[in-house]
């Protein structure tokens, strides 16, 4: 069984949940590593957020305000992971327009790498907040986020593919979020796919073409309840198609002529 494994979003919706979805949550695995991230992450000034996170006065308060208020425990202010992140990734997942048998299927078999809840299912409920996994956050485990996360976050994504029958990761995250995971120690396998765009004969990668082709490749999975690693190299949404020269056993290479 898949497991795919994306990044969040910095642009979020807190809006209404879609009349489509579901406002069913479930509470995010690690929330006892949330709650001390976050008791950190109040400790800092509006001027060490903008520094730590190279953000603009504006958003070094908003986010201020967000860490100053911010509860674990609070579940009132909360919104499901899945509709609540709304980056190019999550425009390509489009959420809202999958039924509730996808949602139910996705929880299973999606997760999100977030900087401040660690590993996310899809109706895990959070609350609003920007915490790039990039950020040199020291704490008492180290000088990172990185350093934060890198055996907590690992345990965690054994344990979830420990109840999938024959697991395989899909790495669908940035690199600056698939760094926080400790590959090596990782019980099952990874295939990581790569979106290339071509154009006068070169395949080369667009980043935010690549971002919105996680997502849709994300859903892909979901819609057609994938299972094997196999199955997912006929994938053809937006007129990508495999590649297999241009591929090997852990990247799969998914190119399309430039749009």
């Amino acid at each position: 069984m898949l497991l795919a494994l994306l990044s969040p979003a910095k642009k979020l919706d807190f809006g209404p949940v879609p009349k489509s979805g579901t406002s069913a949550s479930t509470a995010p695995a690690l929330l006892q590593d949330t709650a001390l991230l976050a008791a950190r992450a109040k400790q800092f000034t509006r001027e060490d957020l903008r520094r730590l996170m190279d953000i603009s006065p504006a958003l070094a308060e908003l986010n201020y305000q967000r860490f100053q208020s911010f509860d674990p425990a609070n579940a009132s202010e909360t919104k499901p992971a899945i509709y609540a992140f709304n980056g190019d990734v999550y425009l390509g997942f489009d959420a809202k327009s999958l039924s509730k048998g996808d949602i139910t299927f996705a929880q299973k078999h999606v997760g999100i790498i977030s900087g401040l809840y660690g590993l996310l299912r899809p109706l895990d409920a959070i609350q609003p907040y920007r915490l790039e996994m990039g950020s040199k956050v020291g704490t008492a485990r180290g000088k990172d986020l990185y350093a934060f996360w890198r055996a907590p976050l690992t345990s965690h994504v054994n344990d979830v593919t420990g109840g999938l029958k024959k697991p395989v990761i899909i790495n669908l995250a940035s690199n600056e979020y698939w760094s926080a995971i400790d590959e090596k120690a990782l019980h099952a396998p990874v295939i990581q796919p790569v979106f290339k765009e071509i154009k006068g004969g070169k395949a080369t990668v667009v980043s935010f073409l690549a971002k919105k082709a996680r997502g849709v490749m994300a859903r892909y999975i979901v819609q057609h309840r994938l299972s094997k690693p196999e199955d997912l190299k006929r994938f053809d949404t937006a007129g990508y198609s495999f590649d297999p020269k241009a591929s090997d056993d852990a990247v799969w290479v998914f190119s399309r002529k430039a749009q």
